[in-house]
């Protein structure tokens, strides 16, 4: 997979994309990072980016051009259409079903907002979809767009050391994902459930169904709906 991100801070990346999974992920050649500064597209000799909104207004928005421009450089090379994802607190709420949808793309380019908001003519013209990552507002795109970027490298094939590990993550059965613990069985009087440490496979994935089913039930109940 290869993702381009567009931003006027290419800096935020830095430890992100060099650090954990994400970095690992490149290393194994599952996926390639380019950040770019979508600044200097701008044909201003200021090198603007942004404009007051016609109709007046508070705040200032993103122009077109730039935006339009820098999509065409990292497009006019190569014959894969991308997913050309526009970070926005309009967009659809972004959950694991749209992170493995995502995941089976070979190209994808994330534009990172700031200011008021987009030209209109991003989001109806450039942008193949628009996503958020919850009902409150950031400053730019750039933390959201690491949050979609963690949530689809980690299901590229080859990324997990076990390839089991997303398939039971929370959400991608549908549901919220059972206890788990570890070593030792006894912490300070606080004791693993039997059933883990019988051996019996069967009842073992059966208390998980069920733990699984009880936790969602509590937390999440509008997942069961």
């Amino acid at each position: 997979m290869k993702i381009d991100i567009l931003t006027l801070f290419p800096e935020m990346f830095t430890g992100v994309l060099g650090s954990s999974i994400l970095k690992k992920a490149e290393e194994k050649e599952a996926v390639s990072y380019s950040v770019e500064n979508f600044r200097r597209f701008s044909k201003n000799k200021h090198h603007a980016v942004d404009d007051y909104p016609y109709g007046g207004g508070a705040g200032m928005v993103l122009q077109p051009q730039p935006i339009f421009d820098a999509v065409s450089h990292l497009t006019e090379k190569t014959d894969t259409k991308p997913r050309i994802i526009l970070l926005c607190p309009q967009g659809e709420r972004f959950v694991q079903r749209k992170a493995e949808e995502l995941a089976r793309e070979k190209h994808l380019i994330f534009i990172c907002g700031h200011y008021e908001g987009y030209d209109e003519r991003i989001r109806e013209h450039l942008a193949t979809d628009e996503i958020s990552i919850g009902d409150y507002v950031l400053t730019g795109g750039e933390l959201g767009a690491m949050v979609v970027i963690d949530s689809v490298v980690r299901l590229l094939p080859g990324v997990l050391g076990n390839e089991n590990s997303p398939i039971h993550d929370s959400f991608s059965t549908g549901l919220l994902e059972h206890p788990h613990y570890t070593r030792p069985a006894d912490f300070r009087g606080m004791k693993v459930p039997d059933v883990l440490l019988s051996g019996n496979h069967a009842k073992i994935a059966e208390w998980r169904k069920e733990q699984s089913l009880k936790r969602t039930r509590e937390r999440r109940p509008d997942l069961l709906e």
